[in-house]
């Protein structure tokens, strides 16, 4: 098993990038969230997990720990598969998978590639007890107190207007609440957290 690759990067493709390593190359996929912090002839250092199958032998990298960390814990549910957890950890940030699971968003998760409601469920399920708190340490009781009918009007009309907007709700819950301290009303928040969305994508 290859713990970690470290070497320059050489080439960067659509879901994969090939690192150098001492003038042997090695093509790892990679969530969207490494290869955009990867840059063509600088050194990176990659966490890796080698898939072994009969009619192919697979590296995927990933920059963090964390993400290494939940990949593994991803392909630990039945259903799920290397190319399917990558497509999950592409479709977002691991702190909005980890809200979607604490919140137990079904319907958000089966909007992530290769994910059905059965599947979701399972995801559900299986990890909601093991993938740790979302940034800022919310546990899975923050994330249901910030969805219960007693959160502020404010916060509620903001994710609203965005989710009409097309963003789905654990891609904007945890930006309104950072900034909903300093916002005194809808248009004031929607402001900016609209700001602080655009400037992460």
């Amino acid at each position: 098993m290859i713990g970690y690759l470290k070497g320059i990067i050489s080439h960067i493709f659509t879901n994969s990038c090939f690192i150098d390593v001492h003038g042997v190359g090695y093509r790892a996929y990679a969530p969207a969230s490494t290869l955009d912090g990867l840059t063509v002839g600088k050194e990176a250092l990659l966490y890796t997990y080698m898939s072994v199958r009969e009619d192919a032998i697979v590296l995927y990298g990933f920059a963090t720990q964390d993400e290494y960390d939940l990949f593994m814990l991803l392909i630990g549910v039945n259903g799920v598969g290397p190319k399917v957890a990558l497509g999950i950890l592409s479709a977002g940030t691991a702190d909005s998978f980890r809200l979607a699971v604490h919140k137990k968003d079904i319907k958000g998760l089966t909007k992530m590639p290769g994910i059905g409601k059965k599947t979701a469920e399972r995801i559900v399920l299986e990890l909601q007890d093991k993938i740790g708190p979302v940034a800022g340490g919310d546990t899975p009781a923050d994330v249901d107190k910030a969805s219960a009918p007693g959160m502020s009007a404010i916060l509620a009309e903001t994710l609203t207007a965005l989710t009409s907007l097309g963003y789905s709700e654990q891609e904007v819950l945890p930006v309104a609440e950072s900034h909903l301290a300093s916002c005194m009303t809808v248009e004031q928040l929607l402001k900016e957290t609209l700001k602080t969305l655009g400037s992460g994508r």
